[in-house]
C-alpha cells in the first residue's frame, strides 16, 4: 500500500497485529489438519479393521491434544498488553555474591527461555556484581506474547543451594527479583514531563580491547517523583540509549499505573503480596533435595536444572490458568 511505511509507528503496530492474526489462523488451520487426520485414520482402522491405522490415529490424537493444548493457553492471554514484546529487570538481593551469582542465573533462565521460543533478545544494561554474577540486568525480549508468557515470572526468587562460593560448603538461601514489565507503543500515552526527569550520561562500562567504548554515550534516567531508575549503555550512540532508556521508563511507569489500579480494585489481595519484596513467589531447591515449587499455583517440579535452562513452559502455563480462576472467584 502507498505511503504505508511514511508513519513508521502505526505501520509497526499494523505490522505487529497482523503477525498475532496469523499466528491465530496458523494455528486453527493446523489443529483442524490434525483432527482430520485423526478422523480419517480413525475411520480407516474402524471400517478396514487395520490396525497399523488405528497406531496412527493414536498418534495422530496425542499430536492434536499437545497442539491443543498450546492453543488453549493463547485463550488465556486475553489481557491488553499480553501480545506485546517484554521488558524484563532482574536485580540481586541482600547477600552479595551469592545473590549476584543468583541475579545471573535467573536472568540466563529467562534468556534460554525466549531463545528456545525463537524471540529476540536484546540486553539494555548489565551491572555485574562485585566478584561474580550481576547486581541488575535490563534485558527486551520481542516475540508474540512475550510480556503476556513473562508477567508470571514477575516477584522474588529464592534459591537454596550448597554455596560454590563458602569454602566449608555449607548451605546458603539466596534472593533475587525479576519485574515484567510490557513494551507499549506510542498509541498509549504516558506524560513524563522534563522537570520530573534527572538525564545523567557518563562512559559505557565494557570488556576493553578496540571495541571499547570511549564516550559518554551511557544514559541514567530517574524520574523524579516515582524515584524510578533507568539505565541503557548497550547502544553505541547517546541519543539511541535515551530513547531506549525513554522506552523502558514509559513501560515501566504503565505497569505501575496498572498495578495501582489491581491493589485498588482488589483491595490488596493476597496474589499481590506474592510479588513484593521479601514473599517469594517460586523457590528452587537443588541441596538436601531437588525441586522447583512456585508458591502461588503450588505446581512443582523435581528437575531443577532442566527449568534453569529455560524450560518454564509448566510452571506458565499454571500460572495463567490459576490467574483465570483467581480472577473468576473476585467475580463471584
Amino acid at each position: 500500500m502507498e505511503g504505508f511505511w511514511d508513519d513508521s509507528p502505526n505501520a509497526s503496530k499494523i505490522q505487529k497485529e497482523k503477525s498475532v492474526l496469523e499466528e491465530i489462523t496458523k494455528t486453527y488451520l493446523h489443529l483442524k489438519q490434525l483432527f482430520d487426520d485423526f478422523d480419517v485414520l480413525w475411520e480407516f482402522a474402524i471400517t478396514e479393521n487395520d490396525e497399523s491405522s488405528a497406531e496412527e490415529a493414536i498418534l495422530a490424537h496425542k499430536n492434536f491434544l499437545v497442539e491443543f493444548n498450546q492453543a488453549e493457553q493463547k485463550v488465556l492471554l486475553a489481557d491488553e498488553l499480553d501480545p506485546n514484546n517484554a521488558i524484563v529487570t532482574v536485580n540481586s538481593g541482600a547477600g552479595g555474591t551469592e545473590s549476584c551469582d543468583w541475579a545471573y542465573m535467573l536472568l540466563r533462565m529467562i534468556i534460554r527461555w525466549a531463545e528456545n521460543k525463537k524471540f529476540k533478545v536484546q540486553i539494555l544494561d548489565t551491572q555485574e556484581g562485585d566478584s561474580a554474577g550481576i547486581k541488575s540486568a535490563t534485558i527486551t525480549i520481542t516475540g508474540n506474547y512475550a510480556y503476556g508468557l513473562l508477567k508470571s515470572e514477575s516477584g522474588v526468587h529464592r534459591l537454596v543451594r550448597l554455596s560454590p562460593f563458602d569454602s566449608a560448603g555449607r548451605r546458603h538461601t539466596s534472593f533475587a527479583s525479576l519485574f515484567v514489565s510490557a513494551e507499549i507503543d506510542d498509541t498509549i500515552e504516558i506524560e513524563i514531563l522534563d522537570k520530573d526527569l534527572r538525564i545523567d550520561v557518563y562512559r559505557a562500562g565494557g570488556s576493553g580491547g578496540q571495541g571499547v567504548n570511549t564516550t559518554d554515550s551511557a544514559v541514567r534516567l530517574t524520574h523524579l517523583p516515582t524515584n524510578m531508575v533507568v539505565v541503557c549503555q548497550n547502544e553505541r550512540s547517546q541519543l539511541q540509549n535515551k530513547a531506549q532508556a525513554m522506552k523502558v521508563l514509559r513501560s515501566r511507569l504503565y505497569e505501575l499505573e496498572l498495578e495501582k489500579r489491581r491493589v485498588k480494585e482488589a483491595e490488596l489481595e493476597a496474589t499481590k503480596k506474592d510479588i513484593a519484596w521479601g514473599a517469594q513467589i517460586r523457590s528452587y531447591v537443588l541441596h538436601p533435595y531437588k525441586l522447583v515449587k512456585d508458591h502461588r499455583t503450588n505446581f512443582e517440579s523435581s528437575q531443577p536444572d532442566k527449568v534453569l535452562e529455560g524450560d518454564l513452559d509448566s510452571f506458565i502455563d499454571a500460572y495463567l490458568r490459576f490467574s483465570v480462576e483467581e480472577g473468576t472467584r473476585s467475580e463471584v
